[in-house]
Protein backbone atom coordinates (compact mmCIF):
# COMPACT_ATOMS: atom_id res chain seq x y z
CA UNK A 1 0.00 0.00 0.00
CA UNK A 2 1.61 3.45 -1.26
CA UNK A 3 2.05 6.09 1.50
CA UNK A 4 -1.06 8.97 1.46
CA UNK A 5 1.27 12.15 1.38
CA UNK A 6 -1.78 14.09 2.45
CA UNK A 7 -2.10 17.94 2.43
CA UNK A 8 -3.37 18.89 6.22
CA UNK A 9 0.10 17.74 7.80
CA UNK A 10 2.20 20.31 5.27
CA UNK A 11 -0.54 22.85 5.43
CA UNK A 12 -0.62 23.24 9.10
CA UNK A 13 3.34 23.52 8.92
CA UNK A 14 2.68 26.39 6.52
CA UNK A 15 0.43 28.08 8.87
CA UNK A 16 2.84 27.79 12.00
CA UNK A 17 5.05 29.39 9.67
CA UNK A 18 2.83 32.31 8.90
CA UNK A 19 1.68 32.72 11.92
CA UNK A 20 5.16 33.78 13.70
CA UNK A 21 5.71 35.88 10.36
CA UNK A 22 1.79 37.63 11.36
CA UNK A 23 3.60 37.99 15.08
CA UNK A 24 6.51 39.89 13.90
CA UNK A 25 4.59 42.00 11.83
CA UNK A 26 2.67 42.93 14.62
CA UNK A 27 4.80 43.64 16.59
CA UNK A 28 5.98 46.35 14.25
CA UNK A 29 2.20 47.91 13.81
CA UNK A 30 1.87 46.43 10.51
CA UNK A 31 -1.57 44.25 9.90
CA UNK A 32 -0.79 42.02 6.57
CA UNK A 33 -3.86 42.61 4.34
CA UNK A 34 -5.28 40.64 1.36
CA UNK A 35 -7.52 42.14 -1.13
CA UNK A 36 -10.57 40.13 -2.45
CA UNK A 37 -11.77 41.87 -5.94
CA UNK A 38 -14.64 39.80 -7.15
CA UNK A 39 -17.09 40.37 -9.48
CA UNK A 40 -20.41 38.59 -9.13
CA UNK A 41 -21.59 36.19 -6.80
CA UNK A 42 -20.40 32.92 -9.06
CA UNK A 43 -20.78 29.86 -6.38
CA UNK A 44 -16.90 28.64 -6.95
CA UNK A 45 -15.98 32.08 -6.56
CA UNK A 46 -17.95 32.55 -3.62
CA UNK A 47 -16.48 28.89 -2.15
CA UNK A 48 -13.44 30.22 -2.69
CA UNK A 49 -13.43 33.03 -0.78
CA UNK A 50 -14.84 31.93 2.22
CA UNK A 51 -12.39 29.24 2.35
CA UNK A 52 -9.59 32.25 1.87
CA UNK A 53 -10.84 34.36 4.44
CA UNK A 54 -11.37 31.45 7.07
CA UNK A 55 -7.51 30.72 6.48
CA UNK A 56 -6.79 34.75 6.77
CA UNK A 57 -8.43 35.01 10.15
CA UNK A 58 -7.04 31.75 11.42
CA UNK A 59 -3.45 33.55 11.15
CA UNK A 60 -4.03 37.27 11.62
CA UNK A 61 -4.42 38.41 8.17
CA UNK A 62 -7.23 41.03 7.40
CA UNK A 63 -9.40 40.37 4.78
CA UNK A 64 -11.12 43.21 2.20
CA UNK A 65 -13.57 42.29 -0.37
CA UNK A 66 -14.46 44.41 -2.75
CA UNK A 67 -17.22 43.01 -5.24
CA UNK A 68 -18.03 44.56 -7.84
CA UNK A 69 -21.68 44.11 -9.67
CA UNK A 70 -21.70 41.94 -12.97
CA UNK A 71 -22.53 44.19 -15.29
CA UNK A 72 -19.01 46.93 -13.96
CA UNK A 73 -17.61 48.51 -16.86
CA UNK A 74 -13.96 47.73 -17.76
CA UNK A 75 -13.03 51.17 -17.23
CA UNK A 76 -14.47 50.83 -13.52
CA UNK A 77 -13.01 47.77 -12.87
CA UNK A 78 -9.27 48.84 -14.03
CA UNK A 79 -10.00 52.13 -11.49
CA UNK A 80 -10.66 49.78 -8.83
CA UNK A 81 -8.33 47.73 -9.49
CA UNK A 82 -5.74 50.55 -9.98
CA UNK A 83 -6.81 51.56 -5.74
CA UNK A 84 -5.51 48.58 -4.81
CA UNK A 85 -1.94 48.52 -6.21
CA UNK A 86 -2.21 51.98 -5.02
CA UNK A 87 -3.03 51.27 -1.40
CA UNK A 88 -0.19 50.85 1.12
CA UNK A 89 -2.54 49.21 3.78
CA UNK A 90 -3.66 46.55 1.18
CA UNK A 91 -0.20 43.37 0.97
CA UNK A 92 -1.93 41.02 -1.40
CA UNK A 93 -4.56 40.93 -4.20
CA UNK A 94 -6.24 37.93 -5.00
CA UNK A 95 -8.77 38.74 -8.52
CA UNK A 96 -11.16 36.16 -9.21
CA UNK A 97 -11.25 34.87 -12.63
CA UNK A 98 -12.82 34.79 -15.23
CA UNK A 99 -14.23 37.80 -15.62
CA UNK A 100 -16.89 38.79 -17.38
CA UNK A 101 -17.06 39.37 -20.72
CA UNK A 102 -16.88 43.27 -21.33
CA UNK A 103 -13.38 43.31 -19.51
CA UNK A 104 -10.41 42.18 -20.98
CA UNK A 105 -9.29 39.11 -18.50
CA UNK A 106 -5.48 39.16 -19.91
CA UNK A 107 -5.62 42.93 -19.34
CA UNK A 108 -7.00 42.82 -15.95
CA UNK A 109 -4.40 40.10 -14.71
CA UNK A 110 -1.31 41.52 -16.18
CA UNK A 111 -2.79 45.00 -14.25
CA UNK A 112 -2.29 43.45 -10.97
CA UNK A 113 1.46 45.01 -9.21
CA UNK A 114 3.39 41.80 -9.22
CA UNK A 115 4.36 43.04 -5.27
CA UNK A 116 1.22 42.05 -4.53
CA UNK A 117 0.20 39.18 -6.94
CA UNK A 118 -0.37 36.20 -4.17
CA UNK A 119 -2.20 34.23 -6.67
CA UNK A 120 0.63 34.10 -9.11
CA UNK A 121 -0.89 35.20 -12.12
CA UNK A 122 1.04 37.94 -13.59
CA UNK A 123 3.34 38.03 -16.21
CA UNK A 124 5.67 39.48 -13.48
CA UNK A 125 5.14 36.70 -11.21
CA UNK A 126 5.82 34.28 -14.05
CA UNK A 127 9.05 35.35 -14.89
CA UNK A 128 9.60 35.61 -11.23
CA UNK A 129 9.35 31.74 -11.64
CA UNK A 130 11.33 30.77 -14.50
CA UNK A 131 14.36 33.67 -13.84
CA UNK A 132 14.46 31.85 -9.68
CA UNK A 133 13.67 35.47 -8.43
CA UNK A 134 11.39 36.78 -5.78
CA UNK A 135 9.35 39.15 -8.25
CA UNK A 136 5.65 38.35 -7.40
CA UNK A 137 4.78 34.95 -6.47
CA UNK A 138 5.06 31.33 -7.62
CA UNK A 139 1.29 30.10 -8.39
CA UNK A 140 0.02 28.43 -5.94
CA UNK A 141 -1.37 24.78 -6.99
CA UNK A 142 2.40 24.45 -8.07
CA UNK A 143 3.86 25.84 -4.88
CA UNK A 144 1.57 23.68 -3.06
CA UNK A 145 3.09 20.49 -5.07
CA UNK A 146 6.45 21.81 -3.90
CA UNK A 147 5.67 22.26 -0.50
CA UNK A 148 4.33 18.66 -0.63
CA UNK A 149 7.15 17.04 -1.79
CA UNK A 150 9.62 18.78 0.60
CA UNK A 151 8.03 18.16 3.40
CA UNK A 152 7.22 14.42 2.91
CA UNK A 153 11.33 14.71 1.99
CA UNK A 154 10.80 13.63 -1.62
CA UNK A 155 14.62 13.88 -3.12
CA UNK A 156 14.03 16.24 -5.83
CA UNK A 157 17.87 17.22 -7.16
CA UNK A 158 18.81 14.46 -9.74
CA UNK A 159 15.62 12.95 -10.13
CA UNK A 160 13.39 12.34 -13.51
CA UNK A 161 10.18 14.15 -13.06
CA UNK A 162 7.24 13.96 -15.43
CA UNK A 163 4.90 16.73 -15.75
CA UNK A 164 1.30 16.16 -17.61
CA UNK A 165 0.06 19.47 -18.69
CA UNK A 166 1.49 22.39 -19.39
CA UNK A 167 -0.68 25.43 -18.36
CA UNK A 168 0.67 28.61 -16.97
CA UNK A 169 -1.16 27.63 -13.35
CA UNK A 170 0.49 24.70 -12.64
CA UNK A 171 2.67 22.46 -15.84
CA UNK A 172 4.35 24.86 -17.03
CA UNK A 173 5.83 26.77 -13.35
CA UNK A 174 5.91 23.35 -11.20
CA UNK A 175 8.50 22.39 -14.11
CA UNK A 176 10.50 25.30 -13.45
CA UNK A 177 10.65 25.53 -10.22
CA UNK A 178 11.40 21.65 -10.42
CA UNK A 179 14.35 22.55 -12.26
CA UNK A 180 15.42 25.38 -9.33
CA UNK A 181 15.49 22.56 -7.31
CA UNK A 182 17.53 20.74 -9.83
CA UNK A 183 15.17 17.27 -11.15
CA UNK A 184 15.54 16.86 -14.25
CA UNK A 185 12.21 17.39 -16.19
CA UNK A 186 9.76 16.37 -18.90
CA UNK A 187 6.62 18.17 -19.83
CA UNK A 188 3.97 15.82 -21.33
CA UNK A 189 0.91 17.41 -23.29
CA UNK A 190 -1.68 16.73 -25.56
CA UNK A 191 1.05 16.63 -28.60
CA UNK A 192 3.53 14.24 -26.48
CA UNK A 193 4.28 10.92 -28.11
CA UNK A 194 3.81 7.73 -25.64
CA UNK A 195 3.22 9.82 -22.49
CA UNK A 196 2.68 6.10 -20.45
CA UNK A 197 6.52 5.13 -21.63
CA UNK A 198 7.62 8.82 -20.39
CA UNK A 199 5.81 8.60 -17.34
CA UNK A 200 6.94 5.28 -16.24
CA UNK A 201 10.52 6.22 -16.23
CA UNK A 202 10.15 9.19 -13.98
CA UNK A 203 10.84 8.77 -10.05
CA UNK A 204 8.16 11.37 -9.54
CA UNK A 205 4.67 12.07 -11.67
CA UNK A 206 2.93 14.89 -11.43
CA UNK A 207 -0.82 14.81 -12.97
CA UNK A 208 -1.92 18.22 -13.96
CA UNK A 209 -3.77 17.69 -17.18
CA UNK A 210 -7.09 18.26 -15.96
CA UNK A 211 -8.32 15.42 -17.70
CA UNK A 212 -10.21 13.11 -14.87
CA UNK A 213 -8.72 9.93 -14.16
CA UNK A 214 -6.87 9.74 -17.46
CA UNK A 215 -3.74 8.46 -15.55
CA UNK A 216 -4.30 4.31 -15.39
CA UNK A 217 -1.99 1.87 -14.02
CA UNK A 218 -0.03 1.53 -17.56
CA UNK A 219 1.52 4.85 -16.37
CA UNK A 220 3.29 3.63 -13.65
CA UNK A 221 6.22 0.93 -13.79
CA UNK A 222 3.96 -0.59 -10.56
CA UNK A 223 7.10 -1.40 -8.41
CA UNK A 224 6.27 0.42 -6.06
CA UNK A 225 9.48 2.93 -6.20
CA UNK A 226 7.68 6.29 -7.76
CA UNK A 227 5.64 9.01 -6.32
CA UNK A 228 2.77 10.58 -7.42
CA UNK A 229 1.32 14.19 -7.03
CA UNK A 230 -2.24 14.28 -8.62
CA UNK A 231 -3.25 17.89 -9.05
CA UNK A 232 -6.50 17.57 -10.63
CA UNK A 233 -10.32 17.62 -8.91
CA UNK A 234 -13.73 17.20 -10.28
CA UNK A 235 -16.38 15.20 -9.59
CA UNK A 236 -17.23 12.14 -11.11
CA UNK A 237 -21.28 11.86 -11.70
CA UNK A 238 -20.53 8.03 -11.91
CA UNK A 239 -18.83 7.08 -8.76
CA UNK A 240 -20.44 10.23 -6.96
CA UNK A 241 -17.58 11.57 -5.14
CA UNK A 242 -14.86 13.96 -6.25
CA UNK A 243 -11.35 12.62 -8.15
CA UNK A 244 -8.57 14.13 -9.57
CA UNK A 245 -6.25 13.33 -12.77
CA UNK A 246 -5.15 10.08 -11.34
CA UNK A 247 -7.07 6.66 -11.54
CA UNK A 248 -6.45 6.14 -7.43
CA UNK A 249 -8.24 2.93 -7.64
CA UNK A 250 -5.84 2.04 -10.45
CA UNK A 251 -2.54 3.41 -9.28
CA UNK A 252 -2.15 3.52 -5.84
CA UNK A 253 -0.90 0.04 -5.06
CA UNK A 254 1.92 0.14 -7.60
CA UNK A 255 3.37 3.49 -6.41
CA UNK A 256 5.63 4.37 -3.32
CA UNK A 257 4.00 7.39 -2.68
CA UNK A 258 0.86 9.44 -3.73
CA UNK A 259 -1.48 12.61 -2.94
CA UNK A 260 -5.09 11.15 -2.05
CA UNK A 261 -7.87 13.40 -3.88
CA UNK A 262 -9.49 15.27 -2.00
CA UNK A 263 -6.83 16.03 0.52
CA UNK A 264 -3.77 16.52 -0.76
CA UNK A 265 -2.47 19.71 -2.80
CA UNK A 266 -6.11 21.38 -2.83
CA UNK A 267 -5.82 21.81 0.89
CA UNK A 268 -2.54 23.38 0.60
CA UNK A 269 -3.36 26.19 -1.82
CA UNK A 270 -5.03 28.16 0.58
CA UNK A 271 -1.72 28.32 3.08
CA UNK A 272 -0.06 29.22 0.12
CA UNK A 273 -2.13 32.15 -0.67
CA UNK A 274 -2.27 33.78 2.97
CA UNK A 275 1.53 32.41 3.01
CA UNK A 276 2.31 35.21 0.32
CA UNK A 277 0.50 38.02 1.63
CA UNK A 278 2.63 37.53 5.01
CA UNK A 279 5.58 37.19 2.75
CA UNK A 280 4.29 40.16 0.24
CA UNK A 281 3.90 42.23 3.47
CA UNK A 282 7.77 40.96 5.14
CA UNK A 283 9.18 42.20 1.91
CA UNK A 284 8.12 45.51 1.83
CA UNK A 285 8.62 46.58 5.86
CA UNK A 286 10.70 44.14 7.28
Amino acid sequence: MAELLKGKPVADAINIRTRANVEKLMGQGITPTLAILRVGERADDLSYERGAVKRCEAVGVAVKSVVLPEDISEDDFMDELNKLNDDDSVHGILMFRPLPSQIDGEKARCAIDPKKDVDGCTDGSLAGVFIGSDIGFAPCTAQAAIEILKYYNVELKGKKVAVIGRSLVIGRPVAMMLMHENATVTICHTKTRDVPGITREADIVIAASGQMESVGQDYVRNDESQVVIDVGIGWNEAKGKLCGDVDFDQVESGVKAITPVPGGVGSVTTSILVAHVVDAALRLFV
